[in-house]
Parts: structure tokens; C-alpha cells; sequence
């Protein structure tokens, strides 16, 4: 097959598509902490309290910068992506992450019997439009095959860049006041 041109939307709609996703988290996760933490505390006992107590101290600031440094990570697979017509495999695993990540939030909404922050978009765009970008790619003759090995490496790449974004977000928000909610607990 004769490779075709990539069309921007394939590989930079991975950034419009995460803004999308993402606004809904940011719009929601504050209030859904405090009003979700404490009720799936109590029904989830065997739970770990540092979790709880991580979940429970999120605070909108603080989400927002992580979401902010998400987004560079986010923007670059995006610029890779484009600037190798696709072929990029870091481009190629942030896709792949990104989607798998959208089945994470509807499996977190039905663990916790209720929305969760992301379940919206994550039928409604996350996963359509990663399996649109695949297709094209794959059309296209630049998606490499994806074994499970591409399927974990893409998780783990979601979840690295998200651990690495708290992290930083916690850096750069340290110093400065933050506006805990009523419910957040100090850790």
C-alpha cells in the first residue's frame, strides 16, 4: 500500500480532541471530589486512605496546572505526529494512550456506579476520534501494528505523563496559597 498524506486533523486533532476531553475534567473535578471522595470512601473501605486522601485534596488551581503540563506533553505527540506525516511513535503511543485512557474513565464511571470527571467525552470524542486517527493512519499505510506490548506501552505512557504532570503541577504550585475545598484533607 502507497502511503497518502496525513491530514492535520489526524495527527493535530490529538490536541483539539484532549482540550475537549480535558475541559470537562477541569470544569468538574473540584466539585465532583468533594461531593463523590467521601460517599466511595465509605463504600470503599478497603481502599487505601493516602488515595482518598489525594483524591479527596484536589483543588480546581492545582488541576488546572496539571492539566496545563499535560497539555505540552499532549501538544508535542501532536507536533511529532504531524511533522512525521504520522509515523511518529511517540505520536503513535500518545494516540493509542489517549484512547485506552477514554475506556479507563468509562470504567471508572461504572466502578463507581456515577460520572466521573472525563466520562462524558470519552465516548462522545475520546475514543471516536482515536479510532478515526487509527483508521486514517492505517489507510494511509503508517500506523505500525499494534500488539499488546503497543497497547501497554501507550497506557503507560498516559500514566507517566499524568504522574509526571502532578508532580510538576505540585512543584509549581507549591509556594503559593491554595484554596482547598471544604472537604480537601491536608496530606
Amino acid at each position: 500500500m502507497t502511503a497518502s498524506p496525513i491530514p492535520p486533523a489526524v495527527t493535530l486533532g490529538l490536541l483539539a480532541a484532549w482540550a475537549v476531553h480535558d475541559l470537562e475534567e477541569v470544569a468538574t473535578m473540584e466539585r465532583w471530589s468533594r461531593a463523590r471522595v467521601p460517599v466511595l470512601r465509605a463504600r470503599h473501605p478497603e481502599v487505601p486512605d493516602r488515595v482518598w486522601r489525594i483524591l479527596g485534596s484536589v483543588n480546581g488551581r492545582e488541576f488546572a496546572t496539571v492539566v496545563a503540563v499535560m497539555g505540552a506533553v499532549v501538544a508535542a505527540a501532536a507536533a511529532d505526529g504531524h511533522r512525521t506525516g504520522g509515523r511518529s511513535g511517540f505520536y503513535q503511543a500518545a494516540l493509542n494512550g489517549f484512547g485506552l485512557h477514554g475506556l479507563v474513565h468509562l470504567a471508572q464511571a461504572a466502578a463507581t456506579r456515577g460520572y466521573t470527571p472525563g466520562v462524558v467525552t470519552s465516548p462522545l470524542v475520546v475514543v471516536p476520534f482515536t479510532l478515526w486517527a487509527r483508521g486514517r493512519l492505517r489507510r494511509s499505510g503508517v500506523l505500525r501494528p499494534t500488539r499488546a506490548r503497543h497497547a501497554v506501552q501507550g497506557l503507560a505512557l498516559a500514566a507517566a505523563a499524568t504522574a509526571a504532570s502532578h508532580a510538576a503541577a505540585r512543584l509549581v504550585r507549591r509556594g503559593r496559597p491554595a484554596r482547598p475545598g471544604p472537604a480537601a484533607v491536608r496530606v
